[in-house]
């Protein structure tokens, strides 16, 4: 598939069926994520969902990215104790995909810079959770300035963990 230009704008509900489909495609090619694929739009529209974005290309949705209020989440925590930040001020990045037809015309980094201005104009400094496998995602990250502020594992299913490094926003 070739894409015609890809827009990033914000996500609504009437974008939940074709965000799905996008995230279920991005999970057979990548194995990402690891949870959510059993319900699709329930793991994109969670109640922590603070604001959210569509990568639309060609009419259809490619890709997503969501500002979510911190929910235990090892890299939120790392933070606050490394910064003295309260929670108040943290929002995590999460649910990032982007179907590999749309990677090249920098999906990824638009949902990204989105995200990052919505915290910037809201008062909160963003982190996140990259699985190690996904290598392509962490030279993403660490090419925008975010830097890792530790390493953990990411808890899913039944009892399963994997590896996991921990970043933060940089601050301009």
């Amino acid at each position: 598939m070739t894409l015609g230009t890809t827009i990033i704008r914000p996500f609504t509900d009437d974008d939940l069926a074709g965000a799905a489909a996008a995230l279920v495609e991005v999970h057979g090619t990548d194995g990402y994520p690891v949870e959510g694929v059993e319900d699709p739009e329930a793991w994109i529209k969670s109640e922590a969902v603070m604001a959210a974005w569509i990568a639309e290309g060609d009419g259809k949705a490619v890709g997503h990215v969501a500002v979510m209020k911190p929910q235990g989440e090892a890299a939120a925590a790392l933070w606050i104790k490394q910064s003295g930040d309260s929670e108040d001020h943290v929002g995590v990045l999460a649910r990032l995909f982007v179907v590999r037809a749309a990677r090249k015309q920098a999906a990824g980094q638009r949902l990204i810079e989105a995200a990052v201005t919505y915290a910037r104009n809201h008062g909160l400094r963003l982190v996140l959770d990259v699985m190690t496998k996904d290598a392509a995602a962490i030279r993403l990250y660490e090419r925008l300035g975010w830097r890792k502020i530790g390493e953990t594992l990411h808890h899913f299913g039944n009892g399963k963990t994997i590896p996991a490094v921990c970043y933060v926003a940089p601050t301009a």
